[in-house]
């Protein structure tokens, strides 16, 4: 994993609420469906990106994370490794405060990318594992 259990707990305490979930759709066998739901729990505002752009939990899907019409604080990356760093260079673009790579997500040139420009980062880890253990 990479990110220290300051910057995990600074992600998902101190950065706002709302996380553009990528690779969020309504296929409820899928992890990130499961993940949104805890992250919902946890008062999160989650924002479902994907190709398809269709409603999750009650929030307007969007294709890509330029298409959302406001501010986003934490991107969460549900795609493969050798998409996710062309997710996190798009999140810097959007202005995001955080990028958050799902367990089994590892692009070590990214990570240091999205760190350089100022973001926060996590990587190979899951959010819904690390909320609970906060306290």
């Amino acid at each position: 994993m990479y990110g220290d259990e300051a910057t995990i707990r600074t992600i998902l305490t101190g950065l706002g609420d709302t996380w553009a979930v990528v690779g969020l759709s309504n296929n409820r066998s899928r992890a990130a469906y499961g993940v949104a739901e805890v992250l919902r729990r946890y008062g999160k505002r989650v924002v479902p990106v994907h190709p398809k752009a269709e409603p999750v939990g009650g929030e307007q899907g969007y294709a890509s994370l330029a298409d959302i019409p406001f501010d986003v604080d934490v991107v969460d990356v549900f795609v493969n490794s050798e998409l996710a760093g062309a997710v996190a260079d798009e999140a810097v673009a959007k202005g995001a405060r955080a990028v958050w790579f799902q367990l089994g997500v590892v692009d070590e040139a990214a990570y240091e990318r999205t760190r350089a420009a100022g973001l926060e980062m996590v990587m190979d880890a899951c959010p819904a594992i690390e909320i609970p253990r906060l306290g």
